[in-house]
């Protein structure tokens, strides 16, 4: 796939702010492009970002994911690549398939720890917050994964750390995963791309 131009979808639920650094770092390689932002939430602020930045939009709910809709939607695009940024419906087991070694989800925690049902956003923060206050923890961090069929239980793609202080509350670990996945994430998202497809050229930063 050395000459394939890789065509990524990105699916979120949220704001968008990790969508949004990887739509800007694909613009600047040439043989990626991301072609559809997918959204479970018709308000989400992801989908203006999309837009913004010229990108197609969709929002879908969970009867399209569950019917097989999103998948052949993915695949009617010729879609190569799947990334979840803070996407919360889980991926059924068949779009797992589909893509499999090919769709990787953001987490904001060093998995194992932390992760599964109902661990995502604030919820992981403040259990982070709970672990550091009873002495089991002093960091926490991201893992970039690849999706399986269970909650967060794929193989990490990398993880990045950070030193927790006696006293971070939920708000102030918000703010320390926020600067780790703005360093991190739309980088070590092209190298997933990069390596799964096997192209060239997608380092950036």
């Amino acid at each position: 796939m050395a000459n394939h131009v890789a065509r990524v979808a990105i699916l979120a639920s949220g704001s968008g702010t990790n969508a949004e650094r990887l739509m800007r770092a694909v613009a600047e390689v040439e043989n990626v492009e991301v072609v559809l932002v997918v959204s479970n939430h018709p308000r989400a602020g992801v989908l203006g970002r999309a837009l913004r930045l010229g990108v197609s939009t969709w929002v879908m709910d969970r009867s399209a994911l569950v019917s097989g809709e999103v998948e052949s939607r993915l695949k009617e695009l010729e879609v190569d690549f799947v990334a979840l940024a803070g996407f919360l419906m889980k991926v059924p087991n068949d779009l797992v398939a589909a893509f499999s070694g090919r769709m990787l989800n953001l987490h904001p925690s060093l998995l194992p720890a932390f992760g599964g049902k109902g661990m995502y956003g604030h919820h992981v923060h403040r259990a982070v917050a709970a672990a550091l206050a009873n002495g089991s923890i002093d960091v926490t961090g991201i893992t970039l994964h690849w999706v399986d069929s269970e909650y967060d239980k794929g193989p990490a793609f990398f993880q990045a750390e950070v030193r927790l202080e006696a006293g971070d509350d939920a708000d102030t670990i918000a703010g320390k995963i926020q600067r780790l996945e703005a360093e991190h994430y739309a980088k070590e998202t092209l190298r997933a791309i990069r390596e799964s497809l096997s192209l060239s050229g997608l380092e950036v930063g």
